[in-house]
């Protein structure tokens, strides 16, 4: 009976390491409870999980941002001026504060202790991919994501690979941070709330992805031109050909770009164009 328990145990952990599914009862493992049981079964998944990345990446020779930055000043850098030119003044630091606590990049040092911390094992299971391709190493299946980052909820996960995209016009954090911006609730990122205002940024449903792909678009251009010439110049480089995105028309992001770029602050042009129509009320 042992002997099959194991065995049980053994071929749950071989079929999420390949493919990332569980068995959400973790039926596989005994326990005093249904509940000792399936903390049981999660913990044990994820420290096996851990154990095989750790074993397929060896000791890695990772990417570092230019100069060595340190990773917290890299990303508020990266971010600042567009939280600066979307939001009031009286908001700015407080929503650079959730911002700061939301990227993460992932590292030999954090790999751990992130997947363990995973409430979901898919989550986990995506994070060992991006850190296993982050340092070239063997994915974990042949269904498994070759991915620079992705987001759950508030977080936003990073690979060191970040560094090595060499797109002018692409930033994976600026865009991922941009989307936290309709996703949380004011009052996470220790803003007021109200009845008519619950998110930190108001942005129609069907514009999510062009307000973030223009604001990483954005972004760039304002790092390689501080003069609004030499903004309009890039601007009309930048065609939006590189956005493989079903979900966003690319010509579209590409002549709100040109927008933005005759403007002194175009982040205010963005997100005006990307704002839900305005609520027609009708006089009986």
């Amino acid at each position: 009976m042992q002997h099959r328990a194991r065995t049980a145990v053994a071929d749950e952990v071989r079929r999420f390491i390949e493919t990332g599914d569980s068995d959400p009862l973790y039926s596989a493992w005994t326990g005093r409870d249904t509940m000792d049981r399936m903390e049981r079964g999660h913990r044990e998944l994820l420290g096996a999980l851990v154990a095989e990345v750790q074993r397929r990446a060896g000791i890695p020779t990772m990417p570092v941002p230019p100069g060595g930055t340190d990773l917290a000043t890299f990303t508020r850098r990266k971010v600042e001026p567009m939280v600066r030119g979307l939001f009031a003044k009286a908001e700015q630091d407080a929503v650079l504060g959730l911002v700061e606590r939301s990227v993460i990049f992932v590292t030999p040092d954090n790999l751990g202790s992130l997947i363990m911390e995973c409430d979901c094992p898919h989550s986990a299971w995506d994070l060992a991919n991006l850190y296993l391709g982050s340092v070239g190493a063997e994915l974990l299946g042949r269904d498994a994501p070759q991915i620079v980052g992705f987001s759950e909820d508030t977080t936003c996960f990073v690979s060191l690979g970040y560094f090595r995209d060499d797109d002018p016009f692409a930033d994976f954090v600026v865009h991922e941070v941009a989307h936290i911006f309709h996703n949380c609730r004011r009052r996470t990122a220790g803003l007021r709330e109200t009845r008519t205002r619950e998110r930190p940024l108001d942005i129609d449903y069907r514009k999510r992805e062009t307000f973030a792909y223009a604001c990483e678009a954005y972004s760039r251009i304002l790092e390689r031109a501080p003069r609004i010439a030499d903004r309009k110049a890039l601007a009309r480089e930048f065609s939006g050909s590189a956005i493989a995105d079903t979900r966003v028309d690319s010509a579209e992001v590409a002549a709100l770009i040109r927008v933005a770029c005759d403007h002194r602050n175009g982040w205010k042009t963005i997100l005006a164009h990307c704002a839900p129509a305005p609520v027609r009320t009708v006089r009986r």
